[in-house]
């Protein structure tokens, strides 16, 4: 989220700029330090941010108590009706901070010449779960502070790293690379374990312990339609 763009994650939307959350149109109430959090949050996603900074970005120059950011992060969930314990926005991680686990995607803002931006964006999934990759490395594993958390039996703290690659083919597509760690039980995509770094796209299924993730990706709007037979 950067310089107060509007921010899109399952039927809600953020406004930074004009300090709304809405869900299908309606305005739902957060009080002005729970919206700072989830700005944050979100701004941040999905690294988890440190109590620490976000005490610091909450309230400067004064101390405070853990219990202040746990009423916030609790009104935050009872507002976007999220769980604590299968957390599908905001997950605890436990003895660091808090980080925003769910795609999110900014609201495209017209350029010069009043176009938007298309860059494409691409996720990983895990049962009800979704990733937004960047376009650094990010970490796949069992650490609450990894950037992609899997915490199922078979997963290694730090067990494989992925990255959005933006140059796929056709032009415009999106792919992602993904390389294992050095885990204990390896990283398969597709299958087929993992020896070096592997291109991955739309669809393809990529294991780690007993959890499978699936790279989804958009398709670029100038791709011809699939013409479908029928009878």
């Amino acid at each position: 989220m950067k310089d107060g763009k509007s921010v899109q994650f399952g039927d809600f939307r953020l406004d930074p700029g004009a300090r709304l959350l809405h869900r299908g149109g309606r305005e739902l109430h957060l009080s002005p330090k729970a919206f700072d959090l989830l700005s944050t949050l979100i701004a941040h996603r999905p690294a988890v941010v440190e109590k620490a900074t976000l005490r610091d970005r909450l309230w400067p120059g004064t101390n405070v108590v853990d219990a202040n950011l746990n009423n916030l992060a609790s009104e935050i969930r009872s507002v976007l009706e999220d769980d604590a314990q299968e957390p599908r926005f905001v997950r605890t991680a436990h003895g660091v901070g808090y980080a925003f686990c769910a795609a999110a995607t900014e609201i495209p803002t017209p350029d010069a010449d009043g176009t938007a931006d298309r860059q494409p964006r691409a996720w990983l999934s895990w049962n009800d779960r979704l990733f937004a990759l960047d376009e650094a490395d990010m970490t796949v594993g069992r650490d609450p502070a990894c950037a992609i958390w899997i915490d199922v039996p078979g997963v290694s703290r730090r067990h494989a790293a992925i990255r959005r690659d933006a140059g796929g083919e056709p032009a415009g597509a999106s792919s992602a690379v993904v390389e294992d760690l050095g885990s204990t039980n390896g990283t398969f995509v597709n299958g087929r374990r993992l020896r070096g770094p592997v291109t991955v796209t739309d669809g393809d299924s990529i294991q780690v312990g007993e959890a499978t993730l699936t790279f989804r990706a958009p398709t670029p709007v100038d791709a011809p339609t699939k013409r479908i037979k029928r009878r």
